[in-house]
């Protein structure tokens, strides 16, 4: 029989977790958090792109290019996760746990996040969007993990810089053939003609595939024993290196993004013509504009959390709960607004395609500070939840499987 004074000390050391991985995760989440809030509540919305120059402002612009960071990071975390959990329980483990997890995420993204999106329980459409990409990341990343690491570094390299190659390359039409190169690497908005439900593509997963292969390598410098000032050094050179060559790549419009930047009517729009990067699908130089500083921050954050930070990293702990329950909250807020301001609840609910595109919204919306500060709300609003749900995953984690999926 096993000491228990001897087992807790253990138990605990196993369970440790990289608290600049979980802040950095946390960050993003919160963040993500404001790109849906605008989605529901901006006027502008419903009106225009936030990075159309030609009609944004500087701080709408920049409301929407922050949140740019969410979803390669969280892939590239999602990889060194995984990277993490087969050093501890083996290749095989892993292959299992990230093809029964992704599974789990199309589901989720299919039948629960469409719903949240919608509130249209008829299911007109299904929109397949970061969820759905992490799912296929997933599942195609328990197959790579067969394959020695050099190849699967070498894969992600080549899916996440060459992937542009195939810009040129569309499937006009609306049956089957056109569906099938979308979800690979063409986004395509607007729903299919078959159906219901009829699909609407947002994250073609060639690239995201990719970044969470990047992930998956990245994660070896984490491994334990592994020399943290050499994990900094390493995790600065990269990071440094990756903003360099978007830098280089960017001002030469050659190559690694099909929206090339030009001179704008004065400075300020210049330079957001210049960050002005495409994320569906993600390009090279949107990965290398994003994820460079996300390799900053996660060599400086390595230290003692604070008051703040520590609150932070609960969010990034809880990814996939807080994911699944802040989406219905700002819909629910959304359709009250809505009442409040002369729309009926119908407006926002029974939806067929993104809340946008409903023409029976065109004149809703409130102002970029009323955003912020449902925005601020939300986080406050939910982070008790996420920190119960935390507290119970850590408790029950070790006899509860399921909690490894949510």
């Amino acid at each position: 029989m096993s000491n228990p004074a001897i087992a807790a000390p253990l138990a605990a050391v196993r369970s440790k977790r990289i608290e600049s991985i979980d802040l950095l995760r946390g960050t993003v989440m919160i963040i993500m958090a404001l790109d849906h809030v605008r989605d529901y509540f901006h006027s502008s919305a419903y009106v225009y792109d936030p990075t159309d120059l030609t009609q944004t402002s500087v701080p709408i612009f920049l409301t929407r290019w922050i949140t740019h960071f969410c979803a390669p990071v969280f892939m590239l975390l999602a990889g060194v996760s995984a990277s993490l959990y087969g050093g501890k329980n083996g290749s095989r483990a892993l292959s299992f746990f990230l093809f029964t997890r992704g599974l789990w995420l199309v589901f989720a993204e299919l039948f629960i996040v469409t719903l949240e999106w919608t509130f249209n329980p008829h299911y007109p459409s299904f929109i397949l969007q970061v969820i759905w990409a992490f799912g296929i990341s997933m599942m195609a990343l328990s197959l790579l993990v067969m394959l020695p690491r050099p190849v699967i570094l070498l894969i992600g390299i080549v899916l996440v810089a060459g992937h542009n190659m195939l810009d040129g390359v569309h499937v006009p039409g609306n049956g089957v053939p056109t569906l099938f190169w979308s979800l690979l690497h063409d986004p395509h908005f607007s729903p299919f003609s078959f159906g219901p439900p009829s699909p609407i593509v947002g994250y073609p997963v060639i690239p995201w595939i990719g970044i969470i292969t990047l992930g998956y390598s990245l994660g070896s410098i984490y491994s334990p024993g592994y020399d943290a000032r050499r994990r900094k050094k390493q995790l600065l050179s990269i990071g440094s290196g990756a903003i360099v060559l978007f830098i280089l790549l960017r001002w030469s419009n050659l190559y690694g993004d099909a929206a090339h930047w030009s001179v704008q009517k004065n400075a300020v729009y210049t330079v957001l013509s210049f960050i002005n990067t495409t994320k569906y699908p993600p390009s090279l130089l949107y990965t290398l504009m994003t994820l460079g500083p996300a390799l900053l921050f996660l060599a400086w954050s390595e230290g003692p959390l604070n008051a703040l930070t520590r609150r932070v990293t609960v969010f990034g702990r809880v990814p996939m709960f807080y994911y699944l329950i802040h989406i219905p909250f700002i819909h629910i807020l959304a359709m009250l607004a809505a009442m409040a301001t002369g729309h009926h609840a119908s407006d926002m609910v029974d939806l067929t395609t993104w809340v946008t595109n409903n023409p029976q919204l065109k004149g809703y919306g409130f102002s970029l500070l009323t955003v912020y500060g449902v925005w601020v709300l939300t986080v406050l609003a939910l982070y008790p939840l996420c920190y119960r749900y935390d507290q119970y995953k850590r408790s029950h984690s070790a006899t509860k499987w399921w909690l490894s999926y949510l």
